[in-house]
């Protein structure tokens, strides 16, 4: 890396949107295009391999932040991933491919975000996508992301779309199609059985005009009068300034991407005074609306005999969309079913073969922040979700643990578990279904399922073009963004985000 050296455009963060930003930029060989990540290279078959992804959670690999004590989890800290390696959490993810529903992005135009309705998207999802299955209005083929059926699936996990079925849900095979409700096997991120994350898909080694930066810690970004110049990194030791000539992208996450305006002096100006930074610009909204998806899984031992493969799952392959009361317009619950017991939000070594599976709410109510611990640059930020503050939220989740009560005890399902009160008794399961009970096993048992959002959201910090408010020169582009959480993972939108941010760029 050449500190002399400038670049057209540096994008901060080569996770699933930043290397969506820097493949597309770099499409054109007229442009220089620098892509700086804090972590290393994702290779080998840690990353390659679908079912290992668990192995890399609280790893070098892992940013491993941890939430502020959660009054509704019991004063517990929730553990909240991100991949600290190129191609961000797309490199450690469970790779599901879902888009969220219509209904979701429809609301975004008046959240301020014009031009974001789901009419709008899809063709961004469209572009990126080459699915291997579909071919529809629905999907695209020829894009760079590999969207493919899960090769294998644990006939326990089978049994629980079986399950659901007989509990009077409809089997979906497409849950980014014509409609979202229902059970069934994901669709995946895999190319010919192994993670196809955001950076295969879309950083090209053979373009000399895009120069991937990884190992490199930023900073700040930094400014010569109004304008941003680049961002000061850590490389190894040595602190350095990536420039940039036309615009600096900020595709960092929902956290670190406010975390990073924060530094800068963007952002609130009483927190950034109590913090001794001095205020660039005053953005009330970096580091507030903060999301994510908090729900919970009851953990049932299979019957003794009953054995599977941990590397030949891809661990959550099945599970699907379901309303939390009749009549809604869209389903607000997501379900996933893990095989092993899920225990310790998913850190403690399963020691039974068996099934997980459970609810989140889909699109929630609470909010939460990401602020400063210091002005210290190489601090982790604080982080409060607020998980299920609101009665709302606990209301719909208590509804989807009593969905997965009757799933648990539909035949398909049930003959291959053991003894109820085997779960019972260890805790795995409510001790009933009333409010209290539920309520209980709740605090104990939620978990985040790391799809941070918001923290920089359209309307708020930036406008519809992604353009940080009171800075000509930076845009922000990745989850931080999305005005409210849509009901579903968030790689999928992650990229779709950066597709946009390029092609307002070019």
């Amino acid at each position: 890396m050449d500190e002399r050296k400038s670049y057209d455009y540096v994008i901060v963060g080569a996770g699933s949107a930043g290397c969506a930003v820097a493949g597309r930029l770099s499409e054109d060989p007229e442009v220089s295009v620098a892509l700086v990540e804090a972590g290393p290279p994702a290779d080998g078959d840690l990353f390659d391999l679908p079912a290992r992804f668990a192995r890399q959670l609280k790893s070098f690999y892992d940013w491993d932040f941890q939430s502020e004590p959660e009054p509704q989890l019991g004063g517990r800290r929730a553990y909240l991933p991100r991949g600290r390696v190129v191609g961000g959490t797309s490199s450690m993810n469970t790779m599901l491919y879902v888009r969220g529903n219509r209904v979701d992005y429809d609301r975004w135009p008046a959240l301020g975000a014009p031009g974001w309705a789901y009419e709008d998207v899809l063709a961004d999802f469209k572009r990126s996508e080459d699915n291997r299955t579909f071919e529809d209005e629905f999907h695209g083929s020829g894009g760079p992301l590999t969207v493919s059926d899960c090769r294998n699936v644990d006939p326990l996990l089978e049994a629980w779309v079986d399950a659901a079925v007989e509990a009077g849900h409809q089997r979906n095979a497409d849950f980014n199609g014509a409609e979202q409700e229902g059970v069934g096997i994901f669709q995946v991120t895999q190319r010919d059985g192994r993670r196809c994350s955001s950076s295969r898909a879309f950083l090209d080694p053979r373009r000399p005009n895009l120069e991937l930066i990884h190992s490199a810690l930023a900073l700040g970004l930094v400014f010569e009068g109004d304008r941003c110049v680049g961002i000061e990194v850590d490389r190894v030791g040595e602190r350095r300034t990536i420039r940039c000539e036309r615009e600096l992208v900020l595709s960092a996450g929902a956290y670190q991407s406010p975390h990073l305006l924060l530094l800068s002096g963007i952002g609130p100006a009483d927190q950034l005074r109590a913090a001794g930074i001095a205020v660039r610009v005053d953005l009330p909204g970096v580091g507030e609306n903060l999301m994510d998806h908090a729900g919970s899984f009851l953990a049932l031992p299979a019957k003794e005999g009953y054995e599977h493969d941990p590397d030949a799952s891809d661990w959550t392959e099945v599970g699907g969309f379901l309303p939390s009361a009749p009549g809604l317009e869209a389903p607000d619950l997501q379900f996933h079913a893990a095989i092993g017991l899920n225990l310790d939000e998913g850190l403690g070594p399963s020691t039974r073969a068996g099934v997980s599976f459970g609810p989140y709410v889909g699109r929630p109510d609470s909010r939460g922040w990401v602020r400063l611990r210091t002005s210290e640059p190489y601090a982790k930020p604080r982080i409060a979700h607020n998980f299920l503050a609101a009665e709302a939220d606990r209301a719909k989740l208590r509804s989807g643990l009593r969905l997965a009560l009757e799933i648990a005890r539909r035949p398909a399902l049930a003959e291959r578990l053991a003894d109820p009160a085997e779960a019972l008794r260890s805790g795995l399961v409510p001790a009933d279904e009333s409010d209290a009970a539920l309520d209980q096993f709740i605090r104990r048992t939620a978990f985040a399922f790391y799809h941070p959002s918001g923290t920089c959201a359209i309307g708020s910090v930036v406008d519809p073009d992604l353009r940080l408010r009171g800075v000509e020169n930076v845009r922000v582009a990745d989850a931080s963004v999305i005005p409210e959480l849509m009901t579903g993972n968030t790689n999928a939108p992650a990229i779709m985000i950066g597709e946009r941010a390029a092609l307002e760029m070019r």
